[in-house]
């Protein structure tokens, strides 16, 4: 039976453990570039034992930015700092994951401590940003342009180029953004996809986009690489995309080569009800898992080392990501190790603070 040190193996990459550092935008490049924060940041999360640390949402285009401080791949210059990051991360045993992503309708704002809308040029910010229908995420943000064919195809290149450099700047695993409301998870949605092109409209006609997006990433990503795909599983919202979609979905990334969808929630509207609580996204991970017969990740409200075992040994999920959780505690893993009386040993600087059973 699995358990959360179980090792993991992907293709042709093996996680030490099932805990993954979920990404997390920190809103501290500029230009699109990592500097020391990022290398802290993420480096932490290695010394603290995490099988795979991913960035934060890298963007695929500078226009894809949530804000003008939010990282790029979008330039070859960004391979070089990233590639500083990702031999950290190796030399202390986790895996090195990007989360590759386009922002749509929700770009070109202000990071959430300031006022979270939509900033001029000025600020740093841009227009148009684009999305599939001319429809703002909310009050105070920007009006999108809806993309035409000619953008879609550029938007579906640009994610391809971005894991060629992901690739060069030393990743092993790619994640591609379907959620939360950005881009490609605009298309998925009803309550924000109103075109009436083969992009839009029936079920089929909603998913194009990623799936011309798997498929790009997938030619240029090598394939002893692991491809993740996380998804807001519901919106929680009437009309809008849910757990049955998001199932007949998962069954078609599957054979385009996708190994493991993220299964997150929510964010294609502002005022969707979410009951948050530990692990209340969990069961979303299980349904897809048993459904589509494709690996998944369990996030959401999972703080405690016996709720995260619990969802790797009922076989509910394959690994857990963590966010919170691991800005609270960078170690929490070599933490969880002692509670659960597993193996996952600290880095040996740091040795005396973990007394060994």
């Amino acid at each position: 039976m699995s358990h959360l040190f179980t090792p993991l193996t992907i293709r042709e990459i093996t996680l030490r453990n099932r805990i993954a550092v979920s990404p997390m935008c920190q809103y501290s490049s500029v230009d699109g570039l990592p500097n020391d924060w990022h290398l802290v940041h993420l480096g932490s999360r290695a010394i603290g034992g995490a099988g795979l640390v991913f960035t934060e949402a890298a963007a695929v285009e500078a226009r894809g930015r949530i804000t003008p401080q939010d990282l790029g791949i979008y330039d070859d210059s960004h391979i070089e700092p990233l590639q500083r990051i990702t031999r950290f991360l190796h030399e202390h045993g986790s895996v090195a994951g990007i989360q590759l992503a386009h922002a749509g309708r929700k770009a070109s704002t202000a990071p959430p401590w300031q006022s979270g809308h939509a900033v001029g040029e000025a600020a740093g910010g841009w227009a148009p940003v684009v999305a599939p229908s001319p429809l703002p995420f909310d009050t105070g943000y920007l009006t999108p342009e809806a993309l035409d064919e000619v953008g879609i195809k550029q938007v579906v290149r640009a994610f391809g180029n971005a894991a060629e450099r992901a690739q060069q700047a030393g990743f092993e695993v790619v994640e591609i953004h379907a959620a939360h409301g950005y881009l490609l998870h605009e298309f998925l949605s009803p309550l924000s996809n109103q075109r009436e092109d083969q992009y839009g409209g029936e079920f089929n006609n909603r998913v194009r986009l990623l799936l011309e997006v798997v498929e790009e990433v997938r030619r240029h990503w090598p394939e002893r690489y692991p491809l993740v795909v996380r998804l807001s599983v519901t919106d929680w919202t009437e009309g809008g995309w849910d757990i049955e979609q998001s199932v007949a979905l998962a069954q078609q990334l599957k054979p385009l080569g996708v190994d493991v969808i993220d299964c997150s929630s929510g964010g294609a509207v502002p005022k969707a009800t979410i009951p948050v609580g530990p692990g209340y996204q969990t069961e979303f991970a299980a349904r897809i898992k048993r459904e589509a017969g494709i690996l998944t990740g369990a996030v959401g409200m999972i703080t405690a080392p016996s709720q995260a075992d619990h969802i790797i040994r009922s076989n509910q999920a394959d690994m857990v990501l963590l966010a919170r959780e691991l800005l609270r505690n960078p170690y929490w893993p070599t933490y969880a190790a002692q509670e659960l009386r597993q193996e996952n040993p600290a880095p040996v600087q740091y040795e005396r603070a973990w007394p060994h059973h």
